[in-house]
């Protein structure tokens, strides 16, 4: 065997290389991130799985460099805490209900305002036309905008019929925020305040009688057992959004960012058409347990469209010139 000692210059060879070897696993290391994302509703929820698909197809298109993991039930932050850590840098990256953020800019609660827009084409449209606004109020709160997942619209619960907005006088409203207070107030009902966890209780002992709320929460919470009719009145069609900590955004590179908003824009799509078909899915559960799923009479969406417009221009007041502009480019 032909065994020759090391040399000094050999060993000083060998240093080098396990130095840069070391360096080069430190490096692979340090580039791999992992960026928790919570999220305050159910994993099984259609958006919810959006979130994870979006997730998982940045992991995959980045080879793990970039690891999104979310946190689906409030699990990781309660749903009115998400904003806040995503915005102070506790997380990189969340979604969350943006109308529920109305009183902090009034451009949040756009999409909330009532019969501005009552079906997908129209709610798709108010979205080009406040996106712009959106992404300056979360860029001024230090965040970016990835994408928007949009919620089944909002119809109207009650335990009577209704065939024009006169037959809502006097009735107890479900009201959970300022502008489903001012809705009730309009259509000559009485405002009760209840939070959704509380629906059951407030219906099954006449503490409300009525309220507007999505096919999804007919079918949650069982509505029924509390109330036999269902208008397909579609009063809005509320947004999630996944938004990232501006700094967090910063220090990815161009290659991540771009995996990351072509993610970002499948997810929106997705989301957005499979909002359809799950909407029907809740109206069918809900007629199959009894209740009666229909169209409003044509004397009752006429109401509803005159109080939506009362509405909308007391909201494009109450945003300024911004939401004046917003209104504008929507209704052209």
């Amino acid at each position: 065997m032909n065994w020759k000692p090391f040399t000094r210059r050999t060993l000083l060879s060998l240093s080098v290389s396990a130095a840069i070897l070391a360096a080069a696993s430190t490096a692979v290391v340090n580039a791999a991130e992992k960026w928790d994302m919570p999220a305050g509703y159910s994993a099984k929820n259609f958006i919810t799985k959006t979130y994870i698909s979006f997730a998982e197809a940045v992991t995959k298109k980045t080879n793990g460099a970039l690891e999104i993991v979310v946190h689906p039930s409030g699990s990781l932050y309660k749903a009115s805490e998400i904003l806040r850590a995503v915005r102070s840098g506790q997380v990189p990256i969340g979604a969350r209900y943006i109308g529920a953020h109305a009183s902090e800019d009034a451009i949040f609660g756009v999409d909330t305002v009532p019969f501005l827009a009552t079906d997908a084409a129209q709610a798709w449209k108010l979205y080009q036309a406040s996106k712009p606004a959106l992404e300056a109020a979360l860029e001024k709160r230090g965040m970016k905008l990835l994408f928007t997942a949009v919620w089944p619209p909002q119809g109207l619960f009650s335990k009577k019929p209704v065939n024009s907005v006169e037959d809502m006088k006097g009735v107890k409203f479900r009201a959970y925020d300022a502008g489903t207070t001012r809705l009730a107030q309009l259509m000559g009902a009485v405002p009760t305040k209840t939070e959704a966890s509380e629906i059951g209780q407030a219906f099954s002992t006449g503490v409300a009688q009525s309220m507007i709320a999505s096919g999804a929460i007919g079918v949650f919470r069982k509505m029924w057992d509390y109330v036999d009719h269902y208008y397909m009145v579609n009063a809005w069609l509320p947004k999630s959004v996944v938004v990232v900590n501006a700094d967090s955004w910063a220090k990815l590179d161009d290659a991540t960012r771009k995996i990351v908003m072509d993610a970002a824009a499948d997810a929106e799509k997705s989301v957005w058409a499979a909002m359809e078909d799950t909407n029907k899915g809740y109206n069918k559960t809900m007629a199959d347990n009894g209740i009666k799923v229909v169209a409003p009479s044509d004397k009752l969406r006429a109401d509803l469209l005159a109080i939506g417009k009362i509405m909308s221009d007391e909201w494009a007041k109450s945003a300024g010139e911004q939401g004046a502009a917003v209104i504008d480019a929507y209704r052209k």
